[in-house]
């Protein structure tokens, strides 16, 4: 019974997965889930996907009980009737149920889907884990650590080869030096880990509707980077005409009236990176999200510098995405175009929607870098 159990929950999920990976474009423009993020787990809403089950009390009902003799109508007029309270509703209804999936399986379908490339770490020293694993059975040890069935065929077995053991009484009896004890030994696994530095632009053109479109694109980023990654660190930075460091939350609910200054997030980035993120052992994502306005020609310039001799030497790759504004002039995508037209180290992405999503994750990560 238990395995037919587990071959249905294993279907179950095969059609989860199925689901979801029909409705990717949906759910990556969907913000909706991502509320529903736990340390492990995300909730998806799954329409018309039901699990049965079993409904135990008392049975009421069922073919041929109720009120009436042999041969009345059914549903005569005014029968069934009731004083229903509020609207009715048109349309039949649609059955919602939510579905836990891992983030390792949705980072595994978006990557199927969109057909990331696994990534290359660009660093050359790893951070190396020391972690105990017991995979050895020794003759001492704590009573915590007692291996009970190595202990037991080793009590057996004595007891064979003396002749004491008895099969009509099958009685065996474990004496000190037949006791096993789980072991371990010391296991050293390099581990590589990458740091994620958004940077967004706070200035009164970026409304909440382009800070919900960055905060989806942050979801999607960190899914499939935690699965490339053995840790993952992420900060982030907003500006306008100044820069600084702030949490999450405040990453995505700011908003200032401020002008704006570029170059101000890339110093105060290359100053964490200098400072906390060594490029011979981490690997760097610069995301900077913005409108494409800038105060000035003389700032752009600035920023073009910070890139090409600082912070692009250090990074895996720098990857911008301009989301579209009514109030913004889309500038800086074009000065970008032009100062680093053949730089692979430099992905460029136009975000006019959250149905733009899905292919803007696809231009960020489909290099592998």
């Amino acid at each position: 019974m238990s395995l037919r159990i587990e071959g249905d929950v294993r279907r179950f999920r095969d059609i989860v997965k199925g689901r979801i990976r029909r409705d990717l474009k949906r759910y990556m423009s969907n913000g909706e889930m991502i509320g529903k993020k736990g340390k492990d787990f995300v909730s998806i809403p799954l329409p018309q996907i039901q699990l049965p089950r079993f409904r135990f009390g008392e049975n009421k009902g069922g073919v041929g009980a109720g009120e009436g003799e042999e041969g009345d109508a059914v549903g005569e007029e005014g029968e069934g009737e009731g004083d229903g309270q509020g609207r009715a509703g048109q349309g039949a209804g649609q059955h919602v149920i939510e579905v836990d999936v891992s983030i390792e399986e949705l980072a595994a379908i978006m990557g199927e889907e969109l057909e990331l490339p696994r990534i290359q770490p660009r660093g050359q020293k790893d951070i190396v884990a020391h972690k105990d694993k017991y995979t050895k059975i020794a003759p001492v040890g704590p009573d915590s650590l007692k291996h009970f069935r190595r202990t037991y065929k080793r009590a057996l077995q004595r007891q064979i080869a003396s002749g004491t053991y008895r099969p009509d009484n099958p009685v065996v009896t474990p004496e000190r030096q037949d006791n096993r004890y789980r072991s371990w030994k010391e296991d050293n696994k390099p581990e590589r880990n990458a740091v994620v530095l958004y940077m967004m632009d706070v200035s009164g053109s970026m409304g909440a509707a382009q800070k919900e479109i960055v905060r989806m694109e942050a979801f999607w980023i960190d899914t499939w980077l935690s699965s490339q990654y053995d840790g993952l660190d992420t900060r982030f930075i907003i500006h306008d005409a100044q820069a600084k460091e702030v949490d999450r939350d405040t990453f995505f609910s700011t908003r200032e009236s401020g002008g704006t200054l570029i170059s101000s997030a890339y110093k105060l980035a290359m100053k964490m990176i200098d400072e906390e993120y060594p490029s011979s052992e981490w690997n760097i994502y610069p995301f900077h999200f913005s409108d494409g306005d800038n105060w000035s020609g003389s700032d752009t310039r600035d920023c073009m510098r910070l890139l090409q001799e600082d912070m692009l030497p250090k990074v895996n790759a720098f990857c911008y995405g301009q989301v579209e504004s009514e109030y913004g002039s889309g500038q800086f995508y074009g000065d970008l175009q032009k100062a680093f037209p053949d730089d692979e180290s430099v992905i460029l992405s136009k975000i006019a929607n959250k149905d733009a999503v899905m292919a803007s994750i696809k231009t960020f990560l489909g290099k592998g870098k």
